[in-house]
């Protein structure tokens, strides 16, 4: 018996691309192939499936009380602020508000009256909480053991809703912080909506610019290894008090993390 039309397979109308072995390399679109003038229906789908969650990300709401809570059991001293921004819609419309703090949070901050420290850890949910609550206490614990090692004196971390990265500055110069690490949840992208972004600058103030901080990116599971940005940050910061500058002068020429490095993969939001 013949088959009808409306009964042939869907693997045999869908013409494939020569390519398609190398999207075993790369979360890329490439080489999806294609039915007609169009992608296949499944590769239409998994894109509206990453566009959404894209989007979520962008709107998902830190929680910071938890992120707090879990800070002060391992690093101690741990401050809740609010940029200018009071609320997401403000933030999204607004990016000058979230690089200021709040009036309460700049004054909270100047009764504090810290002593003189030599970093500051600044984090933001920025555009993608969701990178925040995946990444930063995995990196944290990276980064902490090589703190400890060389006894960094360290103002107590700063948690900041709806921040921007120039926010940070504002806190290292009145944290009298020699140097701010600002951990800031990066601009989701259609393969990476949990991408964790650190930025640096010696001697934090406010009204300086990108060319004053450096940048490294995509820190998370299934990019940049916590270990790795930890020991990359590390040499940087360690730089940068050494020369007193950061930015476009200070250059990472680190060497290769050495293999046997095994980073911390926990997650606190997932675990009990």
């Amino acid at each position: 018996m013949a088959s009808k039309a409306g009964d042939e397979p869907m693997s045999s109308i869908i013409i494939q691309n020569p390519w398609a072995h190398l999207r075993q390399f790369t979360p890329a679109r490439i080489a999806l192939g294609r039915t007609g003038i169009s992608i296949p229906t499944a590769n239409h789908l998994a894109f509206q499936v990453a566009h959404a969650r894209a989007r979520n990300a962008v709107h998902l709401k830190l929680d910071a009380h938890k992120l707090h809570d879990h800070l002060v059991g391992t690093w101690g001293d741990c401050l809740l602020l609010q940029s200018a921004a009071h609320d997401r819609p403000t933030y999204l419309q607004r990016p000058d508000f979230g690089r200021r703090l709040s009036v309460g949070s700049r004054e909270a901050l100047l009764k504090l009256d810290a002593p003189p420290s030599d970093l500051a850890l600044v984090i933001a949910d920025g555009l993608s909480a969701f990178a925040i609550e995946r990444n930063v206490v995995p990196f944290l614990a990276a980064l902490k053991s090589r703190l400890e090692r060389e006894r960094w004196k360290i103002a107590p971390i700063s948690i900041v809703e709806q921040g921007r990265v120039a926010v940070g500055d504002e806190i290292g110069e009145l944290l009298k912080a020699e140097m701010v690490v600002m951990l800031i949840g990066e601009r989701p992208g259609l393969s990476s909506p949990d991408s964790l972004g650190l930025y640096l600058t010696y001697k934090p103030k406010v009204g300086l610019t990108d060319e004053a901080r450096n940048c490294i990116s995509n820190v998370r599971m299934e990019g940049l290894s916590y270990d790795e940005a930890a020991y990359k940050l590390h040499y940087l910061m360690s730089e940068a008090r050494r020369r007193q500058l950061s930015g476009v002068q200070l250059k990472d020429d680190a060497e290769a993390l050495p293999k046997d490095v095994d980073a911390p993969s926990r997650n606190f939001l997932t675990e009990g």
